[in-house]
C-alpha cells in the first residue's frame, strides 16, 4: 500500500495573493515548490500526495491541475470552484477535470464573515452538485458554529463525501475540550464523513508541534472513526509554523503506534487511495 500525506500546498511567492492572520507575519513570505518538497518526502518515505488550494481561485486549481501532470508524486488535486454560483459551479466541475485529476473540491470557509456561509441555497445547491458527480467536498471549520454548519451539510446530503481538515481544529493550544470532542463525535457518527489527521494554520501559528500534546486528540478521533475513515497528511508548507515535515511526519506516525499494521497502513495511505478513488 502506498504512504500517501493527503493535504500539501504549493505557492508562488508573488504570483497570486496569500493573506494571513496578523500572527503568522511574514514566516510564510517565499516560495513552495514541488522541488522543495520531493526531498522531504523521500526522506520521510511518502509516495505520493494530495496537492490541496490555498485560494478560492480556479487559476491556481488549473495551476494545480497542470502540475499534477508534470510532478511524479501529485496523485491528485483538490481544487476549488465557485460554490456560491451554482451555474458557474457546474461548468468548471464539467470543465477542470479535462486539465488534471481533480478528486475534491475546498472552499475557504473559515475566512468567511458569516459561520453558516455553507447553508446559503446557492452552495447547498452546488453541493449536491459535487455528490452528483461523485467529487470529495473538504470542510475547514475553525469555530463551533462553522463546525455545525458542517453537520447539518453532512446530515442532510449523505451521498456527498466530506473529508473533515486538521480533526475539526481541536483546542490544542489551549488544552481545551469542549465543545470539539462532542462535535468530532456526531461528525464520526455520519458516516459520509472522513477526518484528515493533521493540524491546521489556526492550530499552528500559535503552537509549536508536540506529539505528546496532539495524542489525547488523535486517539479520540481515531477512536470515533476507526482507522478507515482517517488520513494522515502533512499540511506543508503551513505547518513549518509548528514545526518541520520531518518533525511533523514523524509525530503522526509516532500517534498511530498503537494500530495493528494494517491500520496503520490505512491512515497512512489506504484510506485516502479509496477516499479519493487514486
Amino acid at each position: 500500500m502506498p504512504v500517501i500525506d493527503c493535504h500539501h500546498h504549493f505557492w508562488t511567492f508573488g504570483k497570486r495573493k496569500h493573506t494571513f492572520p496578523p500572527p503568522v507575519g511574514d514566516r510564510l513570505d517565499r516560495s513552495f515548490t514541488p522541488d522543495d518538497l520531493r526531498p522531504e518526502l523521500k526522506q520521510a518515505g511518502v509516495d505520493g500526495t494530495i496537492l490541496v488550494q490555498s485560494l478560492n481561485d480556479i487559476g491556481e486549481t488549473e495551476e494545480f491541475l497542470g502540475l499534477q501532470k508534470s510532478v511524479d508524486y501529485v496523485a491528485g488535486v483538490v481544487g476549488w470552484v465557485p460554490l456560491a454560483d451554482p451555474k458557474a459551479c457546474a461548468a468548471a466541475l464539467e470543465k477542470l477535470p479535462a486539465h488534471g485529476r481533480l478528486v475534491g473540491i475546498r472552499h475557504l470557509m473559515n475566512y468567511e464573515p458569516d459561520p453558516a456561509w455553507l447553508l446559503q441555497p446557492g452552495v447547498r445547491e452546488s453541493l449536491g452538485l459535487l455528490a452528483k458527480a461523485n467529487m470529495v467536498f473538504e470542510a475547514i471549520p475553525v469555530s463551533d458554529a462553522q463546525f455545525e454548519s458542517v453537520l447539518t451539510v453532512a446530515r442532510e446530503t449523505p451521498a456527498l463525501k466530506i473529508v473533515l481538515n486538521h480533526m475539526g481544529n481541536p483546542p490544542v493550544p489551549e488544552k481545551g475540550w469542549e465543545p470539539w470532542a462532542t462535535q468530532i463525535a456526531r461528525a464520526a457518527e455520519l458516516r459520509n464523513v472522513s477526518v484528515k489527521l493533521s493540524a491546521g494554520l489556526a492550530l499552528v501559528m500559535k503552537w509549536k508541534w508536540s506529539t505528546d500534546e496532539v495524542r489525547r486528540y488523535a486517539d479520540h478521533t481515531l477512536g470515533l472513526f476507526s482507522p478507515d475513515r482517517v488520513m494522515a497528511g502533512s499540511n506543508w508548507p503551513v505547518v513549518v509554523l509548528g514545526g518541520s515535515f520531518t518533525e511533523v511526519w514523524r509525530g503522526l506516525t509516532d500517534l498511530l503506534s498503537g494500530l495493528t499494521p494494517t491500520e496503520r497502513a490505512a491512515v497512512l495511505g489506504g484510506t485516502a487511495t479509496r477516499i479519493y478513488g487514486l
